[in-house]
């Protein structure tokens, strides 16, 4: 298994020539990078770092749940599901035959404090075999904290409190924490986040690598994706199109829109709206990520797009092989016989000459398919590009200290209505 990612830019000319301006500094934040010289850059290489045995540790906790359960629950806010659940819907394109035929069912809790969400949630798989896993380096955060206990309270009414201990895992902290401290408490079999990498960075740790070996996803090919992300000419990639984005940004331009034509990529786009505005969001700088899909919004924010204030340029990911396709019947018409994949790769053409044509810049992130090899390879390729653009930036792209706020004011809130 193979694959690559290749970047193509339709913008203007003035746009690309700043961006090479930047190029000698991109070089020079790229090699404190690899050389982990910043905090929280442990995710840079990971995959080359990770042992066989570490690896081998993961598929085998992942094998005794799997004989477990028919459905895995995930919980866990931000960086702590949303890149398994990238992983889960973007792989084969999200399609279970390819994988193996008894994966169990992944389905994701804690992301919000819906008390209708969860109810359903418990509902819909109370009379499957279930086990959960709590993905939090601390354990104090609210969401999945509540979700926690709402789905350990199902296990223990279903299985009795010894058994449910036995379908509880946690990925933390390997010292501190409420989690850390409760599994040490309950005896929960555990993995380890890493210290030095950030929950939006930890997609390839056994934060993301658990969930998606339950799955029946191959993590030893999404690792050697992750390494191949290391090529020179992907590097090159990665730090030309820090380049670009940073230039885009002297143009004005504040929103980054970022879509893809095929659906069972929009988690993976939720992933990069994360990694993004958490990452570059700091000090009054940064685009706002704002996430679309295609071409369903082509049909509702399309006419914006097109005429509307010109304050956003474009990112779109292209799988060049998808999973799946239909050919259109001789009943079609005009389209009679032409592949829906052909006629997606027609409108994709189509709004990129159109946007073009009224100013804004478009970068288009090609990658080969939607294999677990390019998986690895995305989410290195976009972790090294969304890092070396807040270095140019000026930025800390490691920290998110604008994300507390919100918690301080909630903690206050509930303080006084209690």
């Amino acid at each position: 298994m193979g694959g690559t990612i290749t970047v193509n830019y339709a913008m203007g000319e003035e746009i690309l020539r700043r961006a090479d301006g930047y190029a000698a500094e991109a070089d020079r934040h790229c090699g404190t990078l690899r050389a982990r010289d910043l905090p929280y850059t442990g995710w840079v290489e990971y995959a080359s770092r990770l042992t066989d045995g570490e690896l081998a540790e993961i598929k085998a906790l992942a094998e005794v749940i799997r004989r477990k359960c028919t459905v895995f629950a995930v919980i866990g806010i931000g960086g702590s599901y949303l890149g398994a659940k990238a992983a889960a819907d973007f792989i084969d394109g999200g399609r279970g035959s390819k994988r193996e035929k008894d994966a169990p069912r992944l389905v994701f809790a804690g992301f919000n404090l819906s008390g209708s969400y969860h109810e359903r949630l418990i509902e819909e798989i109370r009379d499957e075999e279930i086990c959960i896993c709590h993905i939090s380096k601390s354990g104090g955060t609210a969401e999945p904290s509540i979700a926690f206990l709402a789905l350990k309270r199902l296990l223990t009414e279903k299985y009795g409190e010894a058994e449910a201990g036995r379908r509880i895992y946690a990925v933390t902290d390997a010292e501190n924490g409420v989690l850390r401290a409760e599994v040490r408490e309950k005896g929960y079999k555990s993995l380890v986040i890493p210290a030095d990498v950030g929950g939006r960075y930890s997609v390839l740790t056994p934060v993301g690598l658990l969930p998606m070996a339950v799955a029946g996803i191959d993590i030893g090919q999404v690792i050697e994706g992750a390494k191949a992300s290391s090529a020179p000419a992907l590097m090159r990639a990665a730090k030309r199109l820090a380049c670009v984005r940073r230039s885009i940004q002297e143009e004005g331009k504040t929103v980054e829109v970022i879509g893809a034509f095929e659906p069972f990529a929009a988690a993976f786009t939720d992933w990069i709206l994360q990694l993004y505005g958490e990452s570059e969001g700091k000090d009054g700088k940064g685009m706002l990520p704002v996430g679309v899909g295609l071409s369903r919004d082509l049909h509702s924010l399309g006419q914006f797009f097109q005429e509307g204030n010109q304050v956003f340029c474009e990112t779109l990911i292209d799988i060049a092989n998808p999973p799946g396709d239909i050919v259109v019947g001789a009943d079609g018409g005009f389209y009679a016989g032409k592949r829906m994949s052909s006629l997606n790769a027609a409108v994709r053409a189509g709004m990129i000459e159109a946007h073009r044509s009224v100013g804004v810049p478009i970068v288009t992130v090609g990658v080969t398919d939607a294999s677990a090899h390019c998986f690895g390879m995305s989410v290195c390729f976009f972790e090294m590009v969304c890092a070396v653009t807040g270095l140019l930036m000026g930025v800390n792209p490691f920290d998110q200290p604008g994300v507390e706020a919100y918690k301080k004011e909630m903690m206050r809130v509930l303080r006084r209505e209690s």
